[in-house]
């Protein structure tokens, strides 16, 4: 590890700041991008907040929607960490404002990289790239592949797929002696660090907060932020990860309504204002042509999109906390910040 010099992008991003925090921790050199030098304090801050040392943490600006920065970003690099990537709270009105920053972005990362003689790509994919479209029938593996035309899929599946296709393509058509290796983790959560929430965290405060009077009978895995930080540096540093996908997941899958049951549960009174009502399927459906997030949620109703973590277990020897313990440390978190209403 002495000789390495890892680039994360979108270092101030939850999946992304774990993983400058699980490098430095093992002595790693660390370079982290951000779109804007003036959040490089913000970097360091969560590094701080997060127990790891920034003084050792060099930063970059870079933005996927330019060239410029990149050359620069990944000079000297020995393997890059391609976490950046827009993940919206909202969907948003034009398709193009997540799929372009995501699928073009990603080949800008692997361009400079590759002209730049880094050993190994590590991207952040998404069981979006995976879970959506036909239902296999089983749980869903690293051979499955979300269909980016199929019927209800998100602007944010798209962007994810098509990025994730985009970088496979680049590197057996253009990537010379670069290595690829992808993970794909389903809904992140794990202890929050700093109040700028992703948007699993930002769903379960509303939940905490009472902002949601029932929920949909969907559902939705759970991983921790963790341990898809360790899964990352595992997918670059081990011989056998290179070419090859991993899916970051840890248990069974929740109904919604077993998301917001165990909340209860663990929590007690703090959880007092989160709801197990169910919406019905017929609300959801109607109010799809006014609400691009219930247009999300139709194609999930009534199924569980239950996956596997064998081969990343198997393969790199991954073993990952159990999936209650992450939702309930986000929860716990986000208490602890004071986020969520006495």
């Amino acid at each position: 590890m002495g000789d390495e010099l890892v680039l994360v992008t979108g270092g101030t991003g939850f999946v992304g700041v774990n993983c400058v925090i699980r490098l430095l921790a093992d002595g790693t050199r660390v370079r982290a991008t951000v779109r804007d030098l003036n959040r490089a304090d913000d970097l360091r801050n969560l590094v701080r907040l997060g127990g790891g040392d920034p003084a050792r943490l060099e930063i970059a600006a870079s933005d996927l929607l330019a060239d410029d920065g990149w050359p620069e970003a990944v000079r000297d690099v020995t393997q890059v960490l391609h976490v950046a990537s827009p993940f919206p709270t909202r969907q948003p009105r034009r398709a193009d404002d997540l799929i372009s920053p995501a699928r073009d972005g990603t080949l800008r990362v692997l361009r400079a990289a590759r002209d730049a003689g880094v050993r190994r790509v590590v991207q952040t994919s998404s069981f979006a790239a995976i879970g959506y479209g036909p239902h296999p029938g089983r749980r869903f593996t690293e051979d499955d592949w979300t269909d980016p035309d199929a019927t209800g899929v998100t602007a944010y599946v798209r962007s994810k797929t098509l990025a994730e296709r985009a970088a496979w393509e680049f590197v057996e058509r253009e990537g010379g002696d670069l290595e690829l290796s992808v993970v794909n983790p389903v809904g992140v959560f794990g202890p929050a660090i700093g109040t700028d929430l992703s948007s699993s965290l930002a769903l379960m405060l509303g939940l905490l907060n009472g902002t949601y009077p029932a929920v949909p009978r969907g559902s939705l895995n759970a991983v921790d932020v963790r341990d898809v930080a360790d899964l990352h540096v595992l997918a670059m540093r081990h011989p056998d990860a290179a070419g090859e996908r991993f899916l970051a997941v840890s248990g069974d899958a929740f109904t919604y309504p077993e998301f917001a049951q165990l909340l209860r549960d663990g929590l007690g009174d703090r959880a007092r204002r989160v709801t197990t009502r169910v919406v019905p399927d017929w609300i959801v459906r109607a109010g799809a042509p006014f609400n691009a997030d219930l247009r999300g949620m139709v194609a999930e109703l009534g199924h569980r999109l239950d996956a596997s973590h064998e081969k990343a277990t198997r393969v790199l020897g991954w073993n990952p906390r159990p999936r209650d313990e992450a939702v309930l440390a986000s929860a716990r978190s986000l208490i602890e910040l004071g986020l969520v209403a006495a």
